[in-house]
This record gives C-alpha cells, sequence and structure tokens, in this order.
C-alpha cells in the first residue's frame, strides 16, 4: 500500500525514489508497476539489507529487480544531490523514535519537494490516529507547508499496534484528486503482479477515515 497508493496516484510514475526500506519490500512491489522504469533506493544501513536478504527472501527479491539502483548511505544528501528528478518518493521509514524522527519533521518534506518533478507525489509512514492522532496531524501540517495536497490513507496490518497504519501522501498537483487512481488494473493484471492486498476499491477506500479524525485531520486545521 506504502508503494502503489502513491504510483497509482500519479498519472505517470516513470522515476521512483525509495528513503528506507531495507527489507525489500517497497523495492519488490515498486518494480511490479508497469509504468515505473527506474528505481533508485537509498538505505543507510547496509547489515539491514544483508540481513534481510539472508532472513527475509521473500522481502529481499525486491532487490533483484533490473530497475533498481540501490544505494547505501544517507537519503537526506542523495535528495540534495538529485533535484527535480523523481515523480515518486517513497519513504519506509521506522516509527518516529531515535534517528527516524528527522523523517517526520516539516523539513524533511520541504527537502523531498526540491527531489520532485512537477506533479510529483511523496508518500511516508504516517503513524496510527488511534495511537497519536496529534502526531499524525503535526506531520501533515508539516507537509502542508510545502504541498498543497495532502491527505493521510490507512490500511490494516495486524503485526502492527492497533492492527493498522496510516500513510501522509503529499501532491504538488493540487487539482489531482489522491483518492482516485490513475491507473486502473484488470483483476487479471492484479493476479498477475502478485498483488495480495491493493485494487482500485482499497485505494479509495483506504483515504476514508472515520467520521472523527476526518473532522479531526481536515476541519480543525
Amino acid at each position: 500500500m506504502i508503494s502503489f497508493i502513491p504510483l497509482c496516484s500519479h498519472p505517470n510514475p516513470e522515476k521512483v525514489l525509495i528513503v528506507g526500506g531495507g527489507d525489500g519490500g517497497v523495492a519488490r512491489e515498486v518494480a511490479k508497476h508497469p509504468k515505473v522504469k527506474e528505481i533508485h533506493q537509498v538505505e543507510i544501513d547496509d547489515r539491514v539489507v544483508d540481513l534481510s536478504k539472508k532472513f527475509l527472501p521473500e522481502m529481499a527479491r525486491g532487490f533483484d529487480s533490473p530497475k533498481l539502483k540501490l544505494v547505501i548511505g544517507d537519503g537526506f544528501k542523495y535528495m540534495k544531490d538529485h533535484k527535480d528528478e523523481f515523480d515518486v518518493i517513497i519513504t519506509d521509514s521506522s516509527d518516529p523514535i531515535g534517528p527516524a524522527e528527522s523523517l517526520f519533521k516539516e523539513s524533511y518534506y520541504g527537502l523531498m519537494k526540491t527531489a520532485l518533478r512537477v506533479g510529483g507525489i511523496v508518500c511516508s509512514q504516517g503513524g496510527s490516529f488511534w495511537l497519536d492522532p496529534s502526531h499524525v496531524k503535526e506531520v501533515m501540517t508539516g507537509c502542508r507547508v510545502h504541498f498543497p495536497n495532502v491527505s493521510y490513507a490507512v490500511t490494516s496490518i495486524p503485526s502492527y499496534p492497533c492492527g493498522h497504519i496510516g500513510f501522509v501522501v503529499g501532491c504538488l498537483d493540487q487539482k489531482l484528486n489522491l483518492n482516485t487512481p490513475k491507473q486502473l488494473f484488470s483483476s487479471k493484471e492484479i493476479d498477475e503482479m502478485d498483488l495480495k492486498y491493493y485494487s482500485s476499491s482499497i485505494h479509495t477506500a483506504s483515504f476514508n477515515l472515520p467520521r472523527w479524525v476526518h473532522k479531526y485531520f481536515y476541519e480543525s486545521q
């Protein structure tokens, strides 16, 4: 979902940057999208990649894609060196504690904006509205400083506290409706891509939030 929500929200996501995602799962999913031609991934810890290849081979097969260029290094520096280059930037991070805390700051969204092409989209791990709605709102507020079009989507994931997690999605195109996928796949195409969760209807449904959450995130800015 962290891959296909932004990819299918964008009309032509040819060049994608992944920040983090050292288990290879996001790269595996991004490589499935037929319009994606080039994937750059920056992971700061090579040990994560090595251990994932050893113990999580089903995830780590994402590193085998010919579309992928894997860089072990600092994502902040990489974006500073690659301005106006990507259609989609996906940040697959841990929770906002310790080293990952900077990936949830307003300044990080500003940096991602500089690395995007016109109409670009970012998608980042956004936390849970059950666990800390004020933090989610704070992240969305920071994103809105740099992106005129910001939304929050959720997905079910039993292994995460509360059984779900959210994504903050920002777009440079103010008029783009993030809730409506621009790329529609048939059931046959979804099966061929081996998408076990994502579908066009799930895409739209992921943005439909409980009433109190919607009011808190969008009506009390």
